[in-house]
């Protein structure tokens, strides 16, 4: 099962930085595929970005690339997400996952375990 924190703090105003990890509770994911979602209030669980465990390829959505930095460090059992040059629209429950099988990134029911989500603020 997928452990989400947040490091330092929840809410950030725009143009500020946060970053999120996700840590295994069986302490790998070293085989695993991770990927990071949020949901905006009245929205749908949406795809944001994705690790392979093999090769390390990412995957990202077009609203966050170049802005949002996801990597692994597999030693420490923990995928984290970077999140530079926030925006309001950025606001959002954000949820790690993890599958087995790799590819296909933003595919959700193919992840096979999710965190429990930590809300992120941007304010304007």
């Amino acid at each position: 099962r997928c452990s989400c924190r947040r490091l330092g703090g929840g809410l950030v105003q725009a143009g500020g930085s946060l970053r999120l990890s996700c840590t295994a509770s069986d302490g790998t994911f070293r085989r695993s595929t991770v990927g990071w979602f949020r949901q905006a209030p009245g929205e749908e669980r949406a795809f944001v970005a994705g690790i392979s465990w093999n090769r390390g390829d990412t995957s990202y959505a077009d609203s966050v690339r170049g802005r949002f930095t996801i990597s692994r460090d597999d030693a420490k059992s923990t995928v984290y997400l970077q999140m530079n040059s926030l925006k309001p629209e950025d606001t959002a429950i954000y949820y790690c996952a993890a599958k087995v099988s790799s590819g296909n990134y933003a595919f959700k029911p193919s992840y096979r375990s999710w965190g429990q989500g930590t809300l992120v603020t941007v304010s304007s």
